[in-house]
């Protein structure tokens, strides 16, 4: 058994090592901050969805949650690229915070709210 553990480790563990090479960039990715972020939001139970356009600093609610955008990224040799946006949602009647952090436009999943009835993800960055 430990023959053979040592056999995969030789076959598999090259493989992995070439992996994460490649998964590392040569220089990092430039990005610039943005004016403002539109992002949407999705009641689960009603079955709608809105697009909300919010400033730096600014919020808005989506049923009784407060969502206040800080600041929205992208890289500056692609403007309508990837989005990534400091969000933070206010339970307003439990007066708990229940989300703060980057929101990933092409990976929503990646760091989500998560709520029963709302969802909510970051859609661009608003440049001009």
């Amino acid at each position: 058994m430990r023959v053979m553990s040592l056999i995969l480790a030789c076959i598999i563990g090259p493989a992995i090592v070439n992996a994460q090479d490649i998964a590392i960039p040569g220089q990092p990715e430039q990005v610039l901050s943005a004016d403002g972020a539109v992002l949407r939001g999705l009641d689960k139970v009603a079955g709608t969805s809105r697009d909300i356009r919010l400033m730096s600093g600014e919020s808005d609610m989506i049923g009784h949650l407060q969502v206040t955008m800080s600041d929205c990224r992208y890289p500056e040799d692609n403007p309508m690229g990837e989005a990534y946006a400091w969000i933070e949602v206010q339970d307003t009647r439990a007066n708990a915070q229940l989300f703060a952090g980057w929101m990933i436009a092409s990976s929503p999943a990646l760091s989500a709210l998560d709520h029963a009835r709302y969802d909510l993800w970051v859609l661009s960055c608003i440049t001009s």
